[in-house]
């Protein structure tokens, strides 16, 4: 690890985490990310960022979107997976023995990023519990720190720290306490995009597709959408990727692979979605 990495806080040294460098852009719904931005923006020298709450289906790029915006701003992203076995240790600080037996303290992403004036994305944060979030609650008001009891240091944020939290609307592990929820704010919705960005978003993920396989998945992804199903864009890139593998490998026509695509990724009752006309591709 370079001596980069490392920083001292009250006669500690911390080892720091590394950002996400991950090839994801935002296409379509500008107006999400200008909401976005707005959240994070400070307009005062007594203003703070607030912290918002991507909220939307599985798959709809609620993370996408917050790693594209951090882009725009320049900053270093971070992204931390939440789980229902996460713990505030986790969150923060945790205590690891060296290869020489000694305890060296290294920090979470979200920590590194609240020194180094990143963004933090926390991912799926309604997979956790109650004392985790607990843990995160000075962090998320104006005060704007946490305090690690394992290294026993409390860490100011960086005036260009950026939080916000993606979660998905079905049901959580774990409610949220009023008080996180209070501290989550704005709630920012994303969701199944237009038949326009939605066919762009496919574009940008599988550019070596033939159009004929993008504009089916589209219009199938459309269908579903409008009978409330929870398909998403993120299961057209998976159908229309797998269905030009079988395509390329064993010579099946267009109509064959798509079934059998939508069939192994989402089940057989899901092919009421598909309609196989004739279609003059765009």
């Amino acid at each position: 690890m370079k001596s980069t990495d490392i920083v001292e806080i009250e006669g500690v040294e911390i080892h720091l985490s590394h950002p996400d460098e991950l090839p994801l852009r935002w296409v379509g719904q500008r107006d999400l990310m200008c909401q976005l931005l707005a959240a994070w923006m400070v307009i005062d020298e007594k203003d703070y960022p607030l912290n918002p709450r991507l909220l939307g289906k599985p798959g709809v790029g609620k993370t996408t979107l917050a790693y594209a915006t951090a882009k725009e701003l320049k900053r270093e992203v971070y992204i931390f997976q939440a789980t229902m076995d996460t713990r505030p240790e986790d969150l923060l600080i945790t205590p690891v023995v060296s290869s020489q037996q000694k305890i060296k303290y290294v920090a979470s992403s979200i920590v590194t990023a609240m020194i180094k004036g990143g963004v933090i994305i926390l991912d799926e944060g309604n997979r956790m519990s109650e004392k985790s979030w607990a843990s995160l609650a000075p962090l998320l008001d104006n005060r704007r720190y946490i305090e690690s009891i394992v290294a026993g240091i409390k860490v100011l944020a960086h005036k260009d720290f950026r939080f916000c939290a993606t979660m998905n609307d079905d049901a959580s592990t774990f409610e949220i306490p009023e008080y996180i929820h209070s501290r989550l704010q704005p709630q920012i919705f994303i969701d199944f995009p237009e038949r326009e960005d939605e066919l762009l978003i496919l574009k940008e993920n599988l550019p070596f597709m033939e159009m004929g396989i993008l504009n089916y998945v589209v219009d199938f992804l459309q269908r579903a959408h409008k009978k409330d199903e929870r398909y998403t864009v993120r299961d057209g890139i998976n159908i229309a990727r797998y269905a030009g593998k079988i395509i390329s490998s064993q010579r099946y026509s267009l109509r064959r692979a798509l079934k059998n695509a939508i069939k192994q990724i989402l089940g057989e009752e899901a092919l009421v979605y598909l309609v196989l006309e004739p279609r003059i591709v765009k």
